[in-house]
């Protein structure tokens, strides 16, 4: 169940490019509201894409912040020899994201966060018991399951946002920005919390 360590649940790529959707989903993970999980092929995407759009920072950078992100969830991996030998037997809409999927099912995951539902449909999906979950979606679930240890999780984000320093309106306009329009609705109910 979502708002318990042991729910587990994969970052796809699209939720890790956006860091301030990953350190939504991390700072979450650090503080046990569920378990983050994500695999190398998932690294290699998103830091590849991020390198191309954005040319303003250093891929050296990018790769810091990479390591970084493992360093703060240490148990974030599934093992290669775990998914891969399952990619074949898997069927997707796009199948360039059967990786997503087979990390997925070799990790046990719960569900599979990301942007894109369309590419992870619900009946494919099923036969697995794994969903598909949009991130703004996800996160107002811990925000209506554990109001107050989600509601701390961003108040430890905005804490660390320091050069430069964000008030709480930039910090929900960047996630407005970034697509998690419910998210910032329910945390201006409870604006004075973080």
């Amino acid at each position: 169940m979502a708002g318990s360590a042991k729910y587990t649940a994969i970052l796809d790529a699209n939720v890790m490019y956006p860091v301030n959707v990953f350190d939504i989903l991390a700072q979450f993970s650090i503080e046990g509201l569920f378990t983050a999980k994500w695999i190398e092929d998932i690294d290699a995407e998103w830091t590849m894409n991020l390198i191309e759009n954005r040319r303003d920072i250093h891929k050296d950078q990018i790769y810091r912040r990479r390591d970084m992100q493992r360093l703060a969830i240490p148990d974030w991996e599934v093992e290669k020899t775990k998914y891969q030998p399952l990619i074949e037997a898997l069927e997707l809409p796009d199948a360039n994201d059967r990786h997503v999927l087979a990390a997925a099912i070799a990790g046990h995951a719960d569900s599979i966060v990301t942007f894109n539902l369309k590419d992870f449909p619900p009946e494919i999906l099923d036969q697995y018991d794994i969903e598909a979950i949009h991130p703004d979606d996800f996160i107002c679930h811990q925000l209506d399951l554990i109001p107050y240890q989600a509601l701390t999780a961003f108040k430890h984000i905005r804490q660390r946002l320091k050069n430069p320093p964000f008030t709480v309106q930039q910090l929900l306009n960047s996630y407005e920005r970034s697509g998690l329009i419910a998210t910032v609705v329910k945390l201006k109910e409870a604006i004075e919390l973080i």
